[in-house]
């Protein structure tokens, strides 16, 4: 069976750098932090300023934060007159790692004050895993297949991954897809730092001898992708093409990622081999990089078990840098944010990256953003890697238009 090639049409964002996936991008190679008070929050999303107060009402956080950034990747796309394809070939799958978790404290509260009967009739329809997808489907009438994937801090990026498979393989013409997490709240805060995840200083320093774990933070990343026959017959603006996917588990520890990255080392690979390319053909990395002593230095080896004497040569930047770690939204997110430095030919940077560990010596692209180097002739590579708790790994291969 041949595979359809899958482009990239449309991308929407809701950040703690703003509302909008340029203004993502703009900001982020700008050195702009989103980071405040050790939180990333999305501190200038107003639902309403986005949609009615009923349609808001019956839509937790992460929910609200789908529909817009969802809103603004078909509208990017070019859908907003009206869809190309027959609804029951448009797909909707989307990521999260908690779902709904405000709905589900809220109504915990109600019932542990004043009984069952405070709870909301909404309740399961708003903290449901799938809410966000569902949402998507309804608002734009998406028929094909619609569902979400939950895989801790990997699940942005193995929805997108599961979309592409879809689009290859001619169950879909398109697939809206992406991530959305709202995990600021008192049960989530609690938890990651009970288990020391968090930050004490409240400074997200990916790769930095200074990490000290990372900064929670909100937000939501949505790309539209569509089979590139059909897209190109429509005439529609390409950002990049969705070259490979790869996707691996541990099989070692239920947080603790393996000392050697083996796991993330292979997810690498696997993309690579999908995409029909070599590590010498990888021009940038959108790196996990949480600012944790042990991820950032399991990347860093997974980095060098894939690109071997080339490691220390090839760009490497965390998004978290800028807007902390969105938990299941982290990369659909950086999928949104690598798309559009491909698109301008720019490595952004690794902000507060200052004191270097001796154990970590790739090119972090420290403090400021600057041009990628090109030099096969064609365009731009990137790889953007997820590693969730539970030993999921998951990475993209996207290329320039």
């Amino acid at each position: 069976m041949t595979l359809r090639d899958v482009v990239i049409t449309g991308v929407g964002a809701v950040t703690p750098l703003g509302v909008g996936a340029r203004i993502l991008h703009e900001r982020w190679t700008a050195g702009a932090c989103g980071i405040r008070d050790g939180e990333a929050p999305c501190a200038d999303f107003d639902p309403a300023q986005h949609m009615s107060v009923k349609q808001a009402r019956r839509a937790d956080r992460s929910t609200q934060l789908a529909i817009v950034a969802g809103a603004e990747a078909i509208a990017d796309a070019g859908w907003a007159d009206g869809l190309p394809y027959d609804p029951e070939l448009i797909g909707c799958v989307l990521g999260t790692g908690i779902g709904g978790i405000a709905t589900l404290e809220d109504n915990h509260d109600h019932l542990r004050d004043t009984g069952p009967g405070s709870v909301s009739p909404l309740a399961v329809p708003l903290m449901m895993c799938n809410a966000g997808s569902a949402a998507l489907s309804l608002q734009h009438d998406l028929r094909g297949p619609v569902f979400s994937v939950v895989s801790a801090c990997a699940a942005g990026s193995h929805a997108i991954g599961t979309a592409l498979r879809m689009v290859q393989h001619g169950e879909a013409e398109a697939v809206v897809t992406g991530a959305a997490e709202a995990p600021l709240t008192t049960l989530s805060r609690a938890c990651f730092q009970k288990m020391g995840a968090l930050s004490p200083s409240g400074v997200s320093r990916p790769f930095d001898a200074r990490r000290d774990g990372f900064v929670m933070g909100e937000g939501a990343g949505i790309l539209v992708l569509e089979a590139g026959d059909s897209a190109r017959a429509r005439g529609a603006r390409i950002l990049g093409t969705m070259r490979g996917y790869g996707s691996t588990g541990d099989a070692h520890h239920i947080t603790a990622p393996h000392a050697e990255g083996r796991g993330g080392a292979r997810a690498m690979q696997v993309a690579l081999r999908d995409a029909g390319l070599d590590a010498d053909a990888v021009d940038y990395v959108n790196a996990h990089g949480t600012s944790t002593q042990l991820n950032d230095r399991a990347e860093t080896r997974a980095l060098k078990a894939v690109f071997g004497e080339r490691a220390g040569r090839v760009p490497v930047s965390s998004t978290k840098s800028a807007i902390g770690h969105l938990l299941g939204a982290a990369g659909a997110v950086e999928a949104v944010a690598t798309v559009l430095a491909l698109r301008d030919r720019i490595a952004p940077p690794t902000i507060g990256w200052e004191e270097p560990d001796e154990e970590l010596d790739l090119d972090y692209v420290p403090g400021t953003a600057r041009p990628l180097e090109l030099s096969n002739g064609r365009p731009p590579v990137a790889l953007s890697n997820s590693f969730g708790f539970g030993g999921h790994n998951a990475t993209l291969c996207v290329e320039a238009a």
